[in-house]
């Protein structure tokens, strides 16, 4: 039996978590919509589903965890996302993030799927860990991209020049597969420059609760800044996520709340007021892919701290529109946040400054568009 033509208008989303795609991939998958193909998006049960269906957007349901360890159950992923493509037999399967990159394009493989786009967000926990485990595991990772990734009509997005030129050097590609988009782009219209509040200095972590964050050291940072008497104020702002090995206890954010050198918010839907209320945004994240949350911080004219490591350094210049420190170090963080705090004017100028790159380079509506470049040469024979 000849196997079924792929509905050449489809485009699946598979990613591991609802809150994800609304987050970073919902403009880009309206925006395709608009453009006439259809899209279904693919994710686990969670918070965002109701959106997804509310957006307009099909939907179907996988088993997709993002820290499973059992490998029948892992193996049922890979056979249930198989049947899932010989079902709807899409045009377009586009993974984002690692696993589903890597058991997505496995599944569309054996299932002869059109085309893929993998969106690599950040080489992940696996290529910051530590020790001989770990570096067994990278190498089994890099030998799967090796092979999965030698398929035709097979497209890789990263977004930083680091993992771009990683990937390349290990010779998991060539280099007319990959492309470089810098992020997910940020919404311009809706994150607006405005000017500082009066009070004391607040200064924000934007992000999961993780220790890859840097939010260990944040909270140190803090600790320094406040025995050192300046006066300033340290939230903490996004949830815990248990799933993650990297996760931080709740009983330890509370702790650190209750101890007062820190406020921690929990997750929280009013990102653009949180930036506008904030004076610094800082991220001592250890590897990023391009985070949106610096994005956002700019586009809303926020100096920023980062740590001088891939995906933060794409986004802040050094001495332009903020600070770049060591990563896994708490004193140079304190020392560029009090650079800041007690600097008004090199905030505000460097919030200017923030600003316009965001405008000029990652407006949201340039990555969209090269995403659709992208599904356009999907279509090409």
């Amino acid at each position: 039996m000849s196997r079924a033509l792929p509905n050449n208008r489809l485009i699946l989303f598979v990613v591991n978590d609802a809150g994800f795609f609304l987050s970073h991939r919902l403009p880009l998958a309206l925006a395709a919509k608009k453009q006439g193909y259809d899209v279904c998006v693919a994710t686990p049960p969670g918070d965002g589903v109701e959106q997804i269906k509310a957006e307009g957007l099909s939907y179907r349901q996988v088993s997709l965890s993002r820290s499973g360890a059992n490998p029948l159950a892992e193996l049922r992923t890979i056979w249930n996302l198989y049947r899932l493509y010989r079902e709807l037999q899409p045009l377009i399967v586009h993974h984002v993030t690692i696993k589903p990159v890597l058991y997505g394009t496995l599944a569309a493989r054996v299932a002869k799927v059109s085309a893929v786009v993998n969106a690599i967000s950040g080489l992940g926990f696996v290529f910051l860990a530590r020790g001989w485990f770990s570096a067994i595991a990278r190498s089994a990772v890099l030998t799967s991209y090796r092979w999965l990734f030698s398929r035709k009509r097979l497209w890789v997005i990263v977004q930083n020049r680091d993992d771009y030129d990683y990937l390349l050097e290990k010779e998991c590609l060539s280099q007319d597969k990959i492309e470089l988009i810098r992020g997910s782009g940020v919404d311009v219209d809706n994150f607006v420059m405005s000017t500082e509040s009066d009070g004391l200095p607040l200064v924000v972590l934007p992000g999961r609760m993780l220790w890859d964050k840097g939010v260990g050291e944040f909270v140190e940072a803090a600790q320094q800044l406040h025995r050192m008497g300046i006066k300033a104020r340290f939230a903490l702002v996004g949830g815990i996520d248990p799933n993650n090995p990297e996760s931080v206890p709740a009983v330890r954010l509370a702790e650190w709340a209750r101890e007062g050198n820190v406020e921690w918010w929990g997750n929280r839907q009013d990102m653009p007021e949180i930036y506008s209320d904030a004076h610094i945004i800082c991220l001592p994240s250890y590897r990023e892919g391009l985070p949106k949350v610096l994005l956002e911080a700019a586009a809303t004219g926020r100096a920023i701290v980062a740590t001088d490591v891939p995906g933060c350094r794409e986004i802040v210049i050094e001495g332009e529109n903020g600070l770049l420190v060591p990563a896994r170090e708490s004193r140079p963080l304190a020392d560029a946040l009090r650079r800041l705090i007690t600097n008004p004017a090199l905030r505000q100028s460097m919030g200017q400054k923030g600003r316009a790159m965001a405008e000029a380079e990652f407006s949201i509506h340039q990555v969209i568009e090269r995403h659709l470049n992208i599904y356009q040469r999907a279509l090409e024979p």
